[in-house]
């Protein structure tokens, strides 16, 4: 959004003293002792570390164009080792629609090396700044820092002038790799209100202040004698000045079961709620939700191509000719658009071809795609309407702001509940999303721009349930049969992960994931018979499989190789929320013939292990009928989405399942 002021208050500034503020630390302060660093002293396995961030926003404002946003940024970080020089290039992602462009500069950008006890300084090269296109409308300017090595130290400078004072930038303090100091500065002048919207679980240290400053308002008059004078009157204004502050925040690292991480990094962004010029009434821009919708679904992109029907009537009504029930008129709406259009790889909520062209060329983005199939479902006479979403690769929004949501999917209300319908995959089912949009809250728009949240996360286990029967010689080799299937979600990501591959792949797949597993005889059912569990076959030889002889006896996780050794979960604490995605519960049978001469001389203990709040359970029974071994296990998780508070809990109940998984069966050879 660009901003003028009007011919009431033509604004030049007499003096500009909205530069970058004077920080404690400043670039170019490279010392011996931080290049002898070899390691960070708080995380000692930190492969980088920014020594400081630092950032200011502020306005300029200028006849010609109005306010401009500028955003000042000095970075210095430390390279430890290798896995930290992807820390030593820098990408700047920047709004380049052909017009109201923003603009980025890099300066000061050098890497600092400590070679015969001097300090060498290497200078950005040409090549290695460069601007390269995402899309149309964005672009990344990006540098690649030279003769970067363990221990080198690179710092650099960049500005970013936008003319879109709503767009306030977003300030991270918090990155995968420790931070011992960030500090973001904004100065607003007093025409404009901002609320500062905070990310992640670390508040920082914030200081206000205040500054005069002098602004003169230049006006011109032509006299009867065609002689033209210039008058200047002086106003001033009132800037605020916040500075937002934080000290050695720790690396935000990546765990088992995270959604968009960034979603938790702590972080700043502005959302502009007001302006008032002086002698100009007040504009505020404060936004619902509804507000939200209700735009985007009066937009020509939406909601005018809801209402485009002919182009498909013919080919539906064939298709439903006989069909009486809404279930079936919605499976045979739904698997038609799936099957006969392709996704295009592109994201948004407003189409890109429209649906007219996209049904005719078979290929489209996601609203094509969604709002095609919303539109069908309506024309037949079911209660449809579009849901917005945001992507798991997007972060949620703290805020009402049509930029919150990236995606469309359709929804229809049947015998008072919700079926959620995505036709961009081939491998989703009614009620069975893509992973990508399985991401918390969606909201639902119906005709008219009414709207309402609607949740996304799947209530129902998706089952996975795997019978093994082997047997096993004296040398501790197995040999068996094993099925495995999967029901729902977990039958969308075997889709996802194996459609299109060759038997032999799957086989190569399943060795590489049992080491020591031979595999023969491989069969899959039902992989493009959707509503049906996915079903796997194998005969299996194994001479790796978590048995152990020793002497006279031998050892044998009752699980086999399908044990679980490793907890996902490895951090004190989390400060962010457990993703399983969607509810499951793991089955396992497993039956083992133990060699002849053998005799069982202990096994583990049956257990029941309960998390609170109905969380989850595991159920572990291992039982032995003459010369067989027989095991019962089952998995639960009962939520998509658990809060950190329970982590201690989720944390020690993995510990305790694996340490049952992995107590051993003791059988003795007979003497």
């Amino acid at each position: 959004m660009k901003i003028r002021l009007t011919a009431l208050f033509i604004l030049v500034l007499s003096h500009i003293t909205l530069h970058a503020q004077e920080f404690e630390y400043e670039l170019g302060e490279v010392t011996k002792e931080e290049l002898a660093q070899e390691s960070h002293p708080i995380d000692k396995d930190a492969p980088a570390a920014i020594l400081f961030s630092k950032a200011e926003t502020y306005m300029v404002y200028s006849e010609r164009d109005g306010f401009d946003l500028i955003t000042e940024v000095d970075m210095k970080i430390k390279i430890y080792n290798k896995d930290g020089y992807d820390w030593a290039n820098k990408s700047i992602r920047f709004y380049d629609p052909g017009s109201n462009r923003e603009e980025v500069d890099v300066s000061k950008a050098y890497t600092y090396n400590l070679e015969d006890g001097s300090i060498k300084r290497t200078k950005l090269k040409k090549e290695g700044k460069f601007t390269e296109d995402v899309n149309k409308y964005w672009k990344r300017e990006k540098i690649v820092m030279p003769d970067v090595k363990e221990g080198s130290i690179i710092e650099y400078r960049y500005k970013i002038k936008s003319p879109h004072i709503s767009s306030f930038p977003e300030w991270r303090f918090q990155e995968g790799i420790p931070v011992d100091h960030s500090k973001y500065v904004t100065k607003i002048p007093e025409y404009f209100t901002y609320t500062p919207n905070f990310r992640g679980y670390h508040m920082p240290k914030v200081t206000q202040g205040k500054a005069n400053r002098s602004i003169s308002s230049t006006s011109k008059q032509r006299r009867e004698n065609q002689t033209t004078t210039f008058s200047t009157s002086k106003i001033d204004y009132i800037e605020a000045i916040t500075t937002y502050e934080f000290e050695n925040l720790p690396a935000m690292k990546e765990e088992a079961f995270v959604n968009n991480i960034d979603n938790y990094t702590a972080s700043i962004e502005h959302e502009i709620t007001m302006i008032k010029y002086p002698n100009s009434p007040l504009k505020s821009f404060s936004a619902t939700w509804e507000d939200v919708a209700k735009s985007i679904y009066d937009n020509d992109d939406f909601g005018n191509e809801l209402k485009k029907t002919g182009y498909f009537e013919e080919d539906v009504d064939a298709l439903l000719s006989g069909l009486n029930t809404p279930e079936e008129k919605i499976n045979a709406l739904y698997y038609y658009v799936r099957d006969n259009m392709n996704w295009n790889d592109y994201y948004g909520y407003s189409c890109q071809e429209g649906v007219r062209k996209a049904y005719k060329e078979k290929v489209g983005n996601i609203a094509d795609i969604n709002l095609m199939l919303t539109s069908m479902l309506r024309y037949v006479g079911l209660e449809a309407n579009p849901v917005l979403v945001t992507t798991r690769s997007s972060k949620i929004a703290l805020y009402p702001n049509r930029d919150a949501f990236n995606y469309v999917i359709a929804a229809v209300q049947l015998n008072n509940k919700t079926i959620l319908l995505d036709a961009t995959s081939k491998s989703a089912m009614p009620n069975i999303l893509p992973i990508r949009a399985v991401n918390w809250l969606g909201r639902l728009i119906k005709k008219g721009g009414i709207s309402n949240e609607v949740t996304l996360l799947p209530t129902t286990p998706s089952i996975e349930s795997i019978s093994l029967m082997a047997t096993l010689d004296t040398e501790g080799k197995l040999t068996g049969q094993l099925k495995d299937q999967y029901y729902d979600y977990n039958a969308y990501t075997f889709r996802e992960r194996y459609n299109g591959l060759s038997e032999q792949s799957h086989i190569e797949k399943i060795e590489k994931k049992y080491n020591g597993i031979t595999v023969e005889n491989y069969e899959i059912a039902n992989a493009n018979i959707f509503g049906k569990p996915i079903e796997e076959r194998y005969e299996f030889i194994h001479t790796n499989a978590n048995i152990d002889v020793i002497g006279d006896k031998m050892y044998i996780s009752p699980m086999l190789f399908l044990t679980q050794s490793e907890n996902p979960f490895k951090q004190e604490k989390r400060e962010y929320p457990i993703d399983f995605i969607y509810p499951r519960q793991d089955r396992y049978m497993i039956s083992i013939t133990l060699p002849e001469g053998y005799t069982v001389e202990s096994v583990p203990q049956a257990v029941s292990l309960a998390m609170e709040q109905n969380i989850g359970s595991f159920n572990y029974n291992v039982i032995v009928n003459n010369n067989r071994i027989m095991l019962r296990a089952m998995l639960e998780l009962n939520y998509a989405s658990i809060p950190q508070d329970f982590y201690p809990t989720v944390k020690d109940f993995f510990q305790k399942m694996i340490e049952k998984q992995t107590e051993k069966i003791i059988i003795t050879k007979n003497k």
